[in-house]
């Protein structure tokens, strides 16, 4: 799986403002309810019951917020960068300005956990989490996202 597969260039934004995490996730539903053609109620209150079982802040100013939402077919993946940092209250209590979202089918587990380790997979790998930080365009994050990892040149 790639993350083109399951992320559109419209369900990516940078540098957007959220003052709480309450407000982003409020914020990501109302954007995600076009994408996914669910209501923005529904979509918000399945990011809260996931967040109520832990934050889904990772550490290293990355969240990765997912949540089931009925009538999936497939994984539907969003990628914002925030324009100031917010208390997510992450595993390592650093604010975050990263956020990488799934919208995962109710039934497909496997599949699930594939698109979730594919997205986070690419946030850590070197470089990565800074290049898509200084994206200044939504256009620019989603080449930064879908674009190949950087290789080491050899010498």
């Amino acid at each position: 799986m790639q993350l083109k597969d399951m992320i559109s260039a419209a369900a990516v934004s940078a540098r957007i403002k959220a003052p709480t995490k309450e407000q982003l996730l409020k914020e990501l539903s109302r954007r995600a309810s076009t994408i996914v053609n669910l209501e923005e109620g529904i979509i918000y209150r399945a990011l809260l019951d996931r967040e109520d079982l832990g934050s889904t802040g990772v550490g290293n100013g990355i969240a990765l917020p997912h949540a089931r939402l009925p009538g999936l077919k497939e994984s539907v993946g969003m990628l914002f960068t925030l324009e100031r940092p917010i208390d997510f209250l992450s595993i390592d209590e650093k604010p975050v300005d990263l956020i990488g979202i799934l919208f995962l089918p109710q039934g497909l587990k496997a599949e699930a956990n594939v698109a979730l380790s594919c997205l986070a997979r690419r946030l850590r790998e070197p470089g990565v989490a800074d290049r898509l930080r200084a994206s200044k365009s939504g256009e620019e994050l989603y080449r930064q996202l879908c674009g190949e990892a950087q290789k080491p040149n050899k010498m």
